[in-house]
């Protein structure tokens, strides 16, 4: 229980549900966060207060029932302002569509419906997977490589860049733009990272508006919603937005996942020998390892379980927690191939559900099923320590692997 300064809480939050847990940098978290968010469910109440110094204060559930609920009801739980970053606010500029409720968040959606269906991105299926083989191609035989450089980053981003209109040569760039945005406990260093991609991106858009192209940064630019043009902060903030979504995510969800296959030789048997069940593996090992929190404002006063929080009050969804819950996944540490098929909430839900949802399957599908198929049997090099990224984002700095 923390023992926070009085002005820093509302006076009515009970003193009893108020926490300081250090979640996403204390080191309890750091040296083990997936563990330890799947143990507050035995020392937590389901909603309670936390106290962080760095990322804010704000209520937060670790219940499934609750996030679920939260995400649904735009009406009591506005994504406004969810994001912490900083902008100006005499050029102010939305990260659309995450913080747009509906019914406007609709059509912002709609514009990238065809890109990002299932439809629309098995059609990049072909490219995954020879992609994925290229990068493999340049260190299987070493019999050693750092997964996250060689093939947990470069694999999604590279296909993410390629969907925007990107040029791959800047990828170390944009990643490091990103890990000093998301990560960086300096607030400098992640305005600097802000600035950065602010007047990159405005170089962009102002390219491709003379010259589009058929990649996503000009399908947005050329959008015409309701017989209108975006205006040019829209543009902004729909691409600001869809570039920090998808530079971090999957590459975070992928280390979480090689860690547990390096660690675990007969889980990763297991999927080897059950190839038709490659899309339940998929979505347990998602559910297992999510990496991202929903964060939403209260719009109206609410009671939930009892608690009685106000309008104005921050409200965040621990998703990992939520998908750790013990009444909706029994023994919900435990990977489980044949559970039975219940919503996670790695991709959060409701209206603001990823985007990215169906293609960050795919790419996880993809790369199990190649680097499987080549490298059956690795481990983490002896002596590595695990190291985690603080922030929003969860996930291993580095992954030395051998074979």
């Amino acid at each position: 229980m923390a023992t926070a300064p009085a002005a820093e809480v509302p006076a009515h939050v009970p003193p009893e549900l108020v926490y300081e847990i250090g979640l996403t940098t204390g080191p309890e978290f750091l040296a083990a966060p997936h563990a330890f968010m799947a143990k507050l469910h035995e020392t937590h109440p389901p909603i309670f207060y936390s106290v962080n110094p760095i990322a804010g204060n704000s209520w937060v559930t670790i219940k499934h029932a609750d996030a679920f609920f939260t995400l649904r009801h735009p009406e009591y739980f506005t994504t406004a302002g969810a994001t912490p970053f900083p902008r100006d606010p005499n050029n102010y500029f939305f990260f659309i569509p995450l913080e747009i409720d509906p019914p406007h968040h609709r059509k912002y959606r709609a514009i990238l419906d065809p890109t990002f269906s299932p439809q629309g991105v098995l059609k990049l299926e072909g490219y995954m997977r020879g992609l994925a083989n290229d990068l493999i191609d340049d260190f299987i035989d070493k019999g050693e490589t750092d997964f996250t450089t060689a093939f947990g980053r470069p694999l999604p981003v590279s296909i993410f860049l390629d969907l925007m209109g990107l040029p791959q040569d800047m990828r170390d760039t944009f990643v490091g733009w990103a890990v000093n945005l998301l990560h960086s406990q300096d607030r400098t260093s992640a305005g600097l990272a802000m600035r950065g991609i602010e007047a990159y991106l405005a170089q962009v858009i102002a390219e491709k508006t003379m010259t589009p192209d058929d990649r996503v940064i000009s399908t947005i630019i050329q959008a015409r919603p309701d017989g209108e043009p975006l205006t040019e902060r829209e543009i902004f903030g729909f691409t600001f937005f869809l570039f920090i979504a998808g530079l971090d995510t999957v590459f975070a969800t992928l280390n979480n996942m090689w860690l547990w296959l390096a660690n675990n030789p007969d889980r990763r048997q297991e999927i080897i020998d059950n190839p038709d069940n490659i899309d339940a593996q998929v979505e347990e090992l998602l559910r297992v390892f999510s990496v991202t929190f929903s964060g939403r404002t209260l719009t109206q006063d609410i009671e939930m379980r009892g608690v009685q929080m106000k309008a104005g009050d921050k409200f965040s969804s621990i998703l990992p927690a939520c998908n750790y819950d013990p009444e909706v996944f029994p023994n919900p540490t435990t990977v489980d191939f044949s559970r039975p098929r219940k919503p996670i909430l790695a991709f959060a839900g409701g209206v603001h559900s990823c985007i990215g949802a169906h293609l960050a399957r795919l790419e996880i599908k993809v790369a199990l099923q190649e680097w499987l198929r080549r490298i059956p049997d690795f481990s983490v090099a002896p002596g590595a320590k695990t190291e985690y990224w603080p922030g929003g984002v969860v996930g291993p700095k580095a992954l030395p692997l051998i074979w």
